[in-house]
């Protein structure tokens, strides 16, 4: 698959049934792009959990990995998503991984290049976690 916004390639991967209700859309399947993280649903995806570290080599995997890769597609829309997104950094949180450093990691990431400004979703990110 290949994204929308700038051509790359996007990984797909299924939603657990309990982390739907964070997407803006209810699907079972998303894809997030491995360049400008841009996060879309989709029609189908592997059953296995991807390997996430094709985003970034500090991308958490397992559950973990999807979690944050929802909350970083969903980054772009912090206002309209503000609730969805705290909920997600801190169950990436809870779940042992510090989801700061990830989001420090992809910023420094000379590959990665979000539609947004990553550095400042990343400040607000943290007032979401210690809100």
């Amino acid at each position: 698959m290949t994204c929308p916004e700038c051509g790359s390639e996007q990984l797909a991967f299924r939603v657990p049934a309990d982390l739907r209700d964070y997407l803006p859309e209810e699907t079972e399947c998303v894809a997030i792009c491995t360049r400008c993280l841009r996060l879309d649903p989709t029609d189908s995806a592997p059953g296995e959990t991807p390997d996430f570290t094709r985003i970034s080599d500090g991308f958490p995997d397992g559950e973990t990995g999807v979690a944050m890769a929802l909350a970083v597609g969903l980054l772009d829309s912090l206002a309209l998503y503000r609730e969805e997104l705290s909920a997600l950094l801190e169950r990436v949180e809870r779940e042992g991984t510090d989801p700061l450093l990830v989001l420090d990691r992809l910023a420094a990431d000379s590959e990665i290049e979000p539609v947004f400004d990553l550095s400042r979703r990343r400040t607000q990110a943290e007032q979401l976690l210690y809100e």
